[in-house]
C-alpha cells in the first residue's frame, strides 16, 4: 500500500524527464503536492499536464543562478527539495570547451546551492533535501574531468549543508548506470553489467525508491548514497 503523503509539498528541480520525472510521478501518486521544474515554462507545463495529480510546472534554469530566486518565488513552504537537474558533458583536454565546463560547474555547484539558499526560509522544520550527483567522481573516464569534479563537489555540498541547515536533513544520491533510463536504454551496457555483482544495471524504480528512502528516513543525514548494484566493487 502506498504511503499517504497528503499535505506535504515537494519541489523537484529537473522534473520534466528521466529520473526526475519518475520521482515526481511517484511522489504525486502518494498525495504530495509537487512543483516540478524545466528550463522553460512550456516544458514544465507539458510535463505537469502529462503527469497530472495536481503537479505544478515552473521554469528554472540552474545554470543562471541570478534568476533562481524569482523563478521559485511562487513556491510556498517546502517539506522536500530534490535537485535532480543534470547535464552530460564529455569535455576532453584535447578539445576543451571552456563555456561548457563553466556552464556545468555553475549549474551543479552554484545553481544547486542557490536553489537551497532561495528556499531556505520556506523549509519546514522537518524538511529533507536530496541532491543528485553521479559516480564519475569515483570512476572517471576520458572526458569526465568536469563531470567528475562537480559530482565530487556534490559530496562536499552535502556535508556542508547538513551542518549549516541542521536540523534539516541533506543527503545525495549517486546513481550508477540506470539501464532503463532514456539515456542508457538501448545502449550496449554489457561492459558495465559484466563488472557489476548484481548482474544487471540498476533501474529507475530503484533510484526512485532510494531517493524516497533518503527523504523519509529521519535518521539518515549527510549521506552520499551510491545506488549502483555494486559496480564500484570491481
Amino acid at each position: 500500500m502506498s504511503e499517504n503523503r497528503t499535505g506535504r509539498t515537494a519541489v523537484v528541480l529537473g522534473g520534466t524527464h528521466g529520473l526526475g520525472k519518475e520521482l515526481v510521478k511517484s511522489l504525486a501518486a502518494k498525495g504530495t503536492t509537487v512543483y516540478l521544474s524545466g528550463r522553460t515554462q512550456e516544458s514544465a507545463n507539458a510535463a505537469a499536464e502529462a503527469i497530472g495529480l495536481g503537479t505544478i510546472g515552473l521554469a528554472v534554469d540552474l545554470s543562471m543562478p541570478e534568476t533562481i530566486a524569482q523563478s521559485l518565488s511562487s513556491v510556498p513552504s517546502v517539506d522536500e527539495l530534490i535537485i535532480a537537474a543534470i547535464e552530460r558533458d564529455a569535455n576532453t583536454l584535447s578539445n576543451y570547451d571552456i563555456a561548457a565546463a563553466v556552464r556545468l560547474v555553475t549549474l551543479k555547484l552554484v545553481g544547486y546551492t542557490e536553489a537551497v539558499h532561495t528556499l531556505r526560509d520556506r523549509l519546514t522544520p522537518h524538511a529533507s533535501i536530496v541532491l543528485f550527483g553521479g559516480l564519475a567522481f569515483l570512476r572517471p573516464y576520458p572526458g569526465s574531468t568536469t563531470v567528475s569534479t562537480v559530482n565530487g563537489g556534490v559530496e562536499g555540498i552535502v556535508h556542508s549543508l547538513a551542518t549549516e541547515l541542521a536540523p534539516v536533513r541533506v543527503n545525495a544520491i549517486h546513481p550508477g548506470i540506470v539501464g532503463d533510463s532514456p539515456y542508457w536504454e538501448g545502449k550496449d551496457n554489457s561492459h558495465i553489467i559484466n563488472r557489476t555483482p548484481l548482474g544487471r544495471t540498476v533501474t529507475m524504480a530503484e533510484i526512485v525508491d532510494a531517493v524516497e528512502f533518503l527523504l523519509n528516513n529521519t535518521g539518515v543525514n549527510g549521506v552520499n548514497l551510491a545506488v549502483d548494484g555494486g559496480w564500484l566493487l570491481k
